[in-house]
């Protein structure tokens, strides 16, 4: 088992560096995801309009106010493995997966993109997973079965508004 050094102190809670570094990594491309997903819904509450507004309204505030936290949480994960958390909008826009908005669709489209965003982000959750199990690093596996389930059902809301 390696160890890593950061300011001259060891980090030795038993993940290798090649494990925690796989772990690192796909945290680092789910919370950029996450923060990818945060903004689009955030962009979505100010400019949704028609007679689904008052409802999409409050609804993409609710789903944006809980990726802030999921950001938080993914960040401070990152962290406490001994890594920088990636922040900027330029490392964001290297990482996801999320797909960029082609203009500002109308309510159906926001919801479109939605449901495709939080699927995305339940399967990046879910890639990583096996890699978190096999380093045997259960605090991450934990945050990851919460992110997907939050994500799923988020993804149900969405596709429920569709439906005829």
């Amino acid at each position: 088992m390696s160890t890593k050094k950061t300011a001259n102190v060891t980090i030795d809670f038993g993940i290798s560096d090649k494990d925690r570094a796989k772990v690192v990594d796909g945290l680092s491309h789910l919370l950029a995801d996450t923060y990818t997903l945060y903004l689009k819904t955030h962009n979505f509450h100010w400019n949704v309009t028609g007679p689904m507004f008052q409802t999409l309204h409050l609804m993409f505030m609710g789903l944006y106010n809980e990726q802030w936290l999921a950001v938080d949480l993914l960040a401070e994960r990152i962290r406490s493995l001994g890594e920088s958390a990636p922040g900027t909008y330029e490392q964001f826009a290297t990482l996801t997966a999320i797909k960029p908005s082609n203009g500002l669709p109308k309510a159906n489209g926001m919801i479109r993109e939605l449901l495709e965003g939080q699927e995305t982000v339940a399967r990046t959750a879910r890639a990583l997973f096996p890699i978190a199990e096999k380093a045997n690093d259960q605090p991450t596996c934990d945050l990851l079965t919460q992110r997907m389930q939050i994500h799923e059902k988020n993804a149900w809301m969405l596709r429920s508004l569709l439906e005829d």
